[in-house]
């Protein structure tokens, strides 16, 4: 069965971003993949909790997510 045409959401944005009740979009620190032995268990705390996006970036993300009903 074929798609109806019409927009899409972008997955590879999806995956890496969630937006919140009123709009703006969290992401993940960057460094928490590997090498962890060697951060001190601050900084790895800190690494845990999610980042909200800088407001420059905010549009284009929120445009590859049509569907998240908020914003």
């Amino acid at each position: 069965m074929r798609r109806p045409k019409g927009i899409k959401t972008r997955k590879a944005v999806a995956k890496r971003f969630k937006l919140t009740g009123t709009g703006k979009a969290v992401r993940a620190h960057a460094g928490r993949r590997h090498l962890l032995g060697s951060k001190n268990a601050k900084r790895r705390r800190r690494l845990r909790e999610a980042a909200v996006v800088d407001a420059t970036d905010q549009y284009r993300i929120t445009q590859n997510l049509p569907f998240s009903h908020r914003g």
